[in-house]
């Protein structure tokens, strides 16, 4: 997922000691890193690391904070100069895209208010394709955890939800209007990428940190028991049975590697979004510039 909650640094890279590593708290970002952040990969540096709402990652990965930072997909247009695009430990899928959530019997939203997790993520860049020929009045960049009591208590007649939103929102007394992963498949036949990790150019080995990740995946999955801990830690207060499904859903085949349909989303998401005018125009050699 693209990845959200409340920032926090938990220990800089310096004088190639560590390396700095910036990803959510959700649960499917804590499963991937747990063992790279707690040493258990052969090879692999130590990292220092931020915990950190994705639209705090997304800007400051434009400033160049991060060595290693997980992003929105939507945002790898204003990054890729600084960023190599890593193939591995991102977010996408199928089944697994954003709601736009309303009270029930809600009308038209062309009139109203639309709550999202900020301005650069895949989730507000699908809703932006979506509506193009109606879009609402107002759009609101709102902290992810205020989204959706915010639409419930009536202070926006919409919201833009990620993640494990998907499996809590009718406690909210929500509905879902759309289901914008359900529309960019059934529109392009692939999966939704959502959320990307990035490389610094010029201070990490894309190839070297691919295999630190792709590493610390497979640990992950050969005894998911040992990343509980951390996991529940920084899940935000999220019941054991939605982390384990936010995890099975998120966390899968593209996680180890972007693969053919993976990289040919990527680049369908931003060649649709560049042609409409809502995002500069990257070039294929430069979205895979990884493997350079």
């Amino acid at each position: 997922m693209e990845g959200h909650g409340r920032s926090g640094r938990s220990t800089g890279y310096g004088e190639g000691v560590a390396l700095s590593l910036a990803i959510s708290p959700c649960p499917n970002d804590t499963f991937v890193f747990h063992a790279l952040v707690h040493g258990l990969v052969p090879g692999a540096p130590p990292v220092e690391v931020t915990y950190a709402d994705v639209d705090v990652t997304n800007n400051a990965a434009e400033q160049g904070a991060f060595d290693l930072v997980k992003v929105s997909y939507g945002a790898l247009p204003w990054l890729l100069d600084d960023y190599h695009l890593l193939p591995c430990g991102g977010a996408l899928g199928r089944g697994c895209g954003p709601l736009l959530l309303t009270r029930p019997g809600a009308g038209d939203l062309t009139g109203g208010t639309v709550a999202v997790p900020g301005d650069r993520t895949t989730a507000y860049l699908l809703f932006r394709l979506w509506s193009a020929e109606r879009p609402p009045a107002r759009i609101e960049v709102v902290p992810f955890h205020q989204i959706m009591p915010g639409v419930a208590a009536g202070r926006y007649d919409a919201g833009l939800v990620i993640h494990e939103a998907r499996f809590t929102y009718p406690r909210h007394g929500l509905t879902a209007l759309v289901d914008l992963g359900e529309w960019w498949e059934s529109t392009t036949g692939l999966p939704i990428p959502l959320g990307a990790i990035l490389a610094r150019r010029g201070v990490v080995d894309p190839l070297a940190a691919a295999g630190w990740i792709r590493a610390s995946v497979e640990r992950a999955w050969a005894n998911p028991a040992a990343t509980r801990d951390y996991v529940l830690a920084h899940a935000q207060e999220l019941e054991p049975d939605v982390v384990d499904q936010h995890i099975g859903l998120y966390v899968n085949e593209f996680t180890a590697d972007l693969g053919t349909d993976g990289l040919a989303a990527v680049e369908a998401l931003l060649g649709r979004a560049a042609d409409a005018g809502l995002v500069p125009q990257t070039s294929s050699s430069r979205a895979t510039a990884w493997t350079s």
